[in-house]
């Protein structure tokens, strides 16, 4: 399981800039990130290499920062991939609060970030169905 950081953000320009180099000059690295909105705000996911530091760092420059517990799955990169990943979460009754993906730089397979209602139990139905999650060091350095 995984650590992502959660900020609440004005939605105006520069303010996604701003958290980018309050990272950047904490010397953290985002490794992948999911963006939403609303009319009056964005909410920015991230998972970086040091969720702790970078959760300091951004409520210490007076943004307001959650850290949430995540899973990160590799899924082929062919048709069908997600769906076998799906299938025993929604047979084991597990819902999926939101997800976002990217690629390996290999371009073999996807890798998803799910949010859970249950992430013990959703890890669990993972491990007992022989599908790959992908633990914190090893994301970092995709």
């Amino acid at each position: 399981m995984l650590e992502q950081i959660t900020i609440f953000l004005e939605n105006k320009p520069g303010t996604l800039l701003e958290v980018a180099k309050k990272l950047a000059d904490g010397g953290i690295n985002i490794r992948t990130l999911s963006m939403a909105d609303t009319a009056d705000y964005g909410v920015l996911r991230l998972i970086v290499d040091d969720a702790a530091k970078a959760a300091e760092v951004l409520k210490n420059n007076g943004f307001t920062a959650n850290r949430a517990t995540v899973i990160a799955v590799e899924v082929p990169d062919s048709s069908g991939g997600m769906a076998q990943i799906l299938l025993p979460l929604q047979e084991a009754g597990i819902n999926i609060e939101y997800l976002y993906a990217f690629v390996e730089k290999s371009g073999h397979n996807a890798v998803i970030i799910f949010r859970f209602d249950d992430p013990p139990k959703a890890y669990k139905v993972l491990q007992e169905n022989g599908i790959t999650v992908v633990e914190g060091e090893k994301l970092y350095k995709l």
